[in-house]
């Protein structure tokens, strides 16, 4: 079969456009343009410029007026949403999710529907900037806009409303809300109401792989009639929809944030997931995502940001290079989700203070920061998998990391050896590749999301890096000693490990001393 489709992926840090081309099962991907998504200040509230976001869609539409398009689809991040008045216009710039007026407001939100009741219904993690709770900060301190709104379009569904004009909510972004029954698969309007959330705001859900309308003219005169497909319209869905995983495969989609979890048919909706804060997050042809979300290479994005502010611009590579010097292993180690590093003003110096505070060394350097980060986000992605393995009851042998963390070698490497798992990095473009697979099982091109994948997987280069292990044994029994004496309660046991770490490099250090007798294993 033949086909030829335009993937929008909008990331929060940049969007771009890639063009597919299938042709005999040989699938060609060209960028065609990408943009930058910088959010902006407005009455000291942080916002998303989402019209010029709009208009870089339109704009690479017209790059491609030249070639006649199969399909058209756009994915983009979760959470965040945008008010649609009664004519149809947007009722004012969408809030970034780091954006400070959810600060305290989900413990609001319990005092009206209790914790364990939303995630029984939902299945969904607790997230500050989730939708649910950025939907009751509006109700409280902006009523009356509420009310003159008449749908809530995610972010995706806003754009797919403007090349349209048919406004739905796709199910994988819509999940994302923490508004949907995991197991009915339907707007929780019980759960929505008693948060004080008008049902009348909540759009008909589609699924991922909907051919939703036609390109309309103001949209784009060059393409208008064409279809536009929903894709797996959150970023993540897109991405994990790329690539065979499940069974003893996790999958890790890592950038801004880094997701880590496993494709299953069914939802895990039990006190321990609850506990452990996994989210069941839709997926493409009725899969779940069982996964939790970590605070990934943000850390570093930030890092930069305060650096090329005082003068210093360091690229990635230049800092990955320079975290390569093994004399600066283990020297400071970060719990990457740490409340204090979700939007601070200064994260060098919170990452700084954090180690203060934690009777650490701080960081000295822009590499030794770089270290710090990488090595930090390593071993919570070890921390997280065994999670997940306690409650999947599967031994995952494989970590595919996805998205653009996937080209940083060293951070892979490191998630090997802290893992002891084998991991296969790519592609980057997972999201975008995602994108175009729904897109060709929507429009016949290929039969099955399993042939769509398998397009792909000849299409991209991958990486395999296998552990270098350390000693298993003394990790484990460090870990059980230290429950044991009861030093640490659970809650406080993934910090724990971070500081384990530190302890098991040394120990690796002595292992590998041939002069020198191997301990005995700790009971």
């Amino acid at each position: 079969m033949r086909a030829h489709v335009l993937a929008f992926d909008l990331g929060a840090e940049s969007g771009r456009a890639i063009l597919g081309r299938l042709r005999s099962g040989v699938l060609d991907v060209h960028e065609v343009c990408r943009f930058s998504n910088e959010p902006v200040r407005q009455q000291g509230s942080l916002r998303w410029d989402i019209l010029r976001l709009w208009l870089e869609v339109q704009r690479a539409l017209e790059r491609v007026s030249d070639v006649r398009l199969d399909s058209v689809g756009l994915d983009a991040w979760g959470c965040d949403y945008a008010l649609i008045g009664e004519r149809g216009d947007l009722l004012e710039n969408p809030y970034h999710y780091r954006d400070a007026r959810t600060d305290g407001i989900q413990e609001a939100v319990f005092a009206r529907v209790p914790r364990d009741e939303i995630y029984a219904v939902t299945g969904i993690q607790f997230l500050s900037f989730n939708t649910l709770n950025q939907l009751y900060a509006a109700c409280r301190a902006t009523p009356k806009l509420i009310d003159n709104a008449s749908a809530v379009a995610m972010i995706p569904d806003l754009m797919n409303y403007w090349l349209t004009g048919r406004l739905n909510a796709e199910y994988t972004i819509a999940t994302t809300t923490q508004c949907v029954d995991a197991r009915t698969r339907l707007w929780a309007t019980s759960l929505t109401s008693k948060v004080g959330i008008p049902a009348r705001l909540l759009p008909p859900l589609v699924d991922a792989g909907t051919i939703v309308g036609p390109v309309g003219r103001d949209a784009s005169a060059a393409h208008e009639g064409t279809p536009v497909v929903v894709p797996a319209c959150h970023d993540t869905a897109s991405a994990v929809a790329s690539v065979q995983c499940g069974g003893s495969r996790a999958f890790l989609s890592s950038g801004t944030w880094s997701l880590l979890g496993t494709e299953l048919r069914a939802p895990v909706i039990t006190p321990q997931a609850r506990d452990l804060n996994f989210t069941n997050e839709g997926g493409v042809c009725g899969t779940v995502r069982l996964l939790k979300n970590i605070c990934g290479l943000w850390l570093l994005q930030s890092c930069r940001r305060h650096w090329a502010a005082a003068g210093h611009e360091y690229g990635y590579e230049e800092l990955l290079a320079a975290a390569r010097d093994d004399h600066l292993s283990f020297r400071s180690l970060i719990d990457p989700d740490h409340h204090a590093f979700l939007h601070p003003e200064n994260m060098v110096a919170t990452i700084a203070d954090y180690c203060r505070q934690t009777g650490q060394p701080e960081p000295s350097s822009p590499a030794d920061y770089s270290r710090s980060i990488l090595e930090s986000l390593a071993f919570k992605y070890r921390t997280v998998l065994e999670s997940l393995e306690g409650l999947t009851g599967t031994r995952f042998e494989e970590i595919r990391v996805v998205g653009g963390g996937s080209r940083n070698r060293l951070l892979n490497q490191f998630t090997a050896d802290a893992t002891g798992r084998t991991v296969v990095a790519g592609p980057a473009e997972a999201t975008a590749l995602g994108n175009i697979a729904m897109q060709m099982l929507a429009t016949g091109a290929v039969a099955s999301l399993t042939e769509a994948r398998e397009v792909i997987e000849q299409t991209v280069h991958r990486w395999r890096g296998e552990a270098v292990r350390f000693s298993e044994r003394a990790g484990a029994g460090l870990d059980g000693l230290f429950q044991q004496l009861g030093l640490v309660p659970r809650t406080e046991l993934e910090e724990l490990e971070l500081r384990v770490a530190q302890l098991e490099h040394r120990l690796r250090l002595v292992e590998a001393e041939p002069t020198r007798p191997t301990p005995p294993p700790t009971h």
